[in-house]
């Protein structure tokens, strides 16, 4: 298997009025991304409001999204804490042609390394042909992936656990191993991820920066002068200041008003807020109207 690399959007999950899921609308969004500069998308991710959407909405998802043309470009999230829901869902993936998936370890629980490598062992004896990007993110799940914990994987492992999604940021500098991708998870630690050898990024805010961050890649890739990088850094750095799926929704809801749709407990910015991320955005002269339209 071809190494994963590349600039990729932690894509958003399109709501109906009535809180269940437009799929889509949804796939459109993700696709539209891929349109715009992504190598490709992260579906049911920690932005796509995944621990909160049903069972059977990710599977009519999944159904549909196994025709699309652009289906080998998505990386499927989970998004359970049950070992055996993970499974399940991740066997109908596999019946339908996905391979690739972005998995982080339970919430709530404490554990540390082994019960981790133990957690993953148990999904890969299940599904054996799957590709997992692990995804390291302290602050939603409680653990954060130790340097030696992915070494053991990846050596138990070698042709299954093929990359992490770096969200703590205490990886991607130092973890140095062959035909192993990492994604940093901000467009802030793109290109310095980039100097260190990692092989893209995986973030929420490329639902907006696609294009940016595409060209900083590009630029890198082609031994370029970078024009983009202080912009790409600034408009994520003006989201960095709330929430981040709120403040996608709520950027978005300016040229599509289903975009307001959001599953509880998150919400949208409140107003002040609002104002702010737009005329931040403004005084940094990004727009990205054009690509709303859903």
């Amino acid at each position: 298997m071809t190494k994963i690399s590349g600039i990729y959007a932690a894509t958003m999950s399109v709501l109906n009025s009535d809180l269940s899921l437009n799929v889509e609308k949804t796939i459109d969004h993700a696709e539209r991304l891929i349109d715009q500069g992504c190598h490709g998308t992260a579906i049911f991710g920690s932005t796509g409001q995944s621990q909160l959407l049903s069972v059977s909405e990710k599977i009519d998802l999944l159904n549909k999204l196994s025709m699309s043309k652009y289906k080998d470009k998505h990386l499927i999230g989970t998004g359970f804490n049950s070992l055996t829901e993970t499974i399940n869902f991740m066997k109908i993936a596999n019946s339908l042609n996905f391979k690739k998936f972005l998995i982080m370890p339970p919430a709530y629980y404490k554990y540390g390394d082994s019960e981790v490598i133990d957690f993953y062992s148990k999904i890969i004896k299940s599904i054996p042909e799957c590709k997992i990007i692990l995804y390291n993110f302290e602050k939603l799940s409680g653990y954060k992936f130790s340097v030696n914990c992915i070494k053991e994987l990846v050596k138990k492992f070698p042709n299954q656990i093929v990359g992490v999604k770096d969200s703590s940021y205490n990886l991607f500098e130092s973890l140095k191993l062959e035909n192993f991708s990492i994604f940093p998870g901000s467009e802030i630690k793109l290109l310095k991820g980039l100097l260190s050898g990692c092989s893209g990024i995986i973030t929420a805010t490329c639902n907006v920066t696609a294009k940016l961050s595409r060209k900083v890649y590009d630029d890198f890739q082609m031994g370029n002068e970078q024009l983009y990088n202080e912009k790409l850094c600034n408009v994520r750095g003006a989201f960095d200041k709330y929430n981040l799926i709120s403040g996608l929704h709520s950027y978005y809801s300016q040229e599509n008003k289903i975009y307001k749709n959001i599953l509880p407990p998150l919400s949208l910015l409140n107003k002040k807020d609002e104002k702010n991320l737009l005329n931040n955005l403004k005084d940094l002269n990004f727009s990205n109207k054009s690509s709303l339209a859903a």
